[in-house]
């Protein structure tokens, strides 16, 4: 089969609306936690999370494109702008039939739906919705955007697989480039869903932390009193490059895609199986479709919510899959630092990996205070300081409500 290559990347983050300023301020351990600003959270439980700040769209599209979308495409038509530029291709060269995109999105707008619904039931229930409610709130529409705006005719879908969503969608990126199907696709996740019904929803299900009064140290994974997840959003977009077109082109090449596995816990709608074994699974299958060894892997970048029971799994996992070498793996859940990005969280952990490969540097878990007796000490979680090693291989783990469990990895290339 053919090999597939990262040549471009793009962020929008709690923590930064470039790759550069994210992974700058996650290796410097800061939180982008503070209280809510986008509606008033006098009555919710939670009155925090992790916010894009400093966002306009006009930065990047047409007053009247951007009134036609959604905040999650937005988030999504920013982070693949930078992507397309850093990857440095010229699209006039190029076979736009044989490039396709895969958006994916735990919810997609959110923020849509409930100004719509809201509205409609202010107006005494008449029905009075924007042309371009349907059009803004659909899923699939952040991928349907971007492949106009590029002109791209190559393969083009989005997935839902809630907080693996955008694993998943690199998943079947690789397997597309591998398959001879397409020579580009770009993809990743994108999400927007800090808005009062869903920060409400989930805290409906104690899924979210509570520590309104230091929103900063509230995502503590790992840490003994870690209370839930802080909420995220924004939007990460990777091209992935089928390695001849991209030698031929003479682009850059940040790292390889190397595999993935993908399994079901077949447990609960929202709780992780108690013994890990969709993530067992899901790190094997990874394994062995990068035809690797655990030894192989110097880091694990944890989907690690911060939710008592779902970060004791997914150790017992880890424990299972590499407990030989404990000793040479490096852990860090930096949902620490930006919250949890729902179904943009899987690529936004994936560029975190894709960085750590470049420059040999494991970002951080910030926020531990005391150690839990239920976590085995021999695991190092990187606790609060990046820490410089050699990271030939990473491991991305992302596992979404419904019991969907999506692992990537990323190595050095090595031609």
């Amino acid at each position: 089969m053919k090999r597939a290559v990262i040549t471009g990347i793009g962020a929008i983050t709690p923590l930064g609306n470039s790759v550069r300023e994210f992974w700058k301020n996650l290796i410097s351990g800061k939180s982008g936690a503070a209280t809510i600003t986008k509606f008033d959270v006098t009555n919710h439980k939670t009155k925090f999370a992790c916010e894009v700040k400093n966002f306009s769209p006009l930065d990047y599209l047409e007053k009247s494109e951007a009134r036609k979308m959604d905040l999650y495409t937005q988030y999504a038509l920013a982070a693949a702008d930078e992507c397309i530029k850093d990857s440095g291709i010229d699209l006039s060269q190029c076979d736009l039939s044989r490039i396709g995109v895969i958006v994916a999105s735990g919810i997609g707008g959110i923020s849509t739906f409930e100004e719509e619904i809201l509205g409609f039931g202010e107006n005494n229930k008449i029905p009075r919705f924007s042309p371009f409610f349907i059009t803004k709130m659909i899923s699939n529409i952040a991928t349907g955007h971007l492949t106009m705006k590029y002109g791209f005719h190559g393969i083009s879908y989005s997935i839902a697989s809630a907080c693996a969503s955008s694993n998943n969608a690199m998943a079947n990126a690789l397997d597309i480039i591998r398959l001879g199907r397409a020579d580009i696709m770009v993809v990743g996740g994108s999400e927007a869903a800090i808005t009062q019904s869903a920060i409400g929803g989930f805290n409906s299900t104690k899924a979210l932390s509570t520590l309104n009064d230091s929103p900063e140290k509230a995502s503590r994974p790992f840490d003994e009193q870690r209370d839930g997840f802080v909420m995220g959003e924004g939007a990460g977009l990777v091209m992935v490059e089928e390695l001849g077109h991209a030698l031929k082109r003479g682009a850059k090449i940040y790292c390889e895609l190397a595999g993935f596995g993908a399994a079901s816990d077949a447990y609960h709608v929202t709780a992780t199986h108690p013994e890990g074994l969709g993530a067992v699974l899901a790190m094997q299958g990874a394994l062995s479709d990068a035809q690797m060894k655990p030894e192989d892997i110097s880091y694990i970048n944890a989907h690690a919510t911060s939710t008592p029971m779902g970060d004791i799994s997914e150790c017992k996992a880890i424990e299972k899959v590499f407990g030989n070498c404990l000793d040479k793996l490096h852990i860090s859940a930096t949902k620490s630092m930006t919250g949890h990005l729902l179904g943009a969280a899987g690529v936004i952990e994936a560029i975190a990996c894709i960085k750590a490969v470049m420059h040999d540097i494991v970002p951080p878990t910030i926020n531990h205070f005391t150690d839990d007796p239920e976590l085995d000490p021999k695991l190092n979680f990187t606790f609060n300081k990046a820490q410089q090693r050699p990271v030939n291989a990473a491991l991305s783990n992302t596992f979404g409500f419904g019991g969907h469990n999506a692992c990537v990895i990323v190595k050095k290339y090595k031609g």
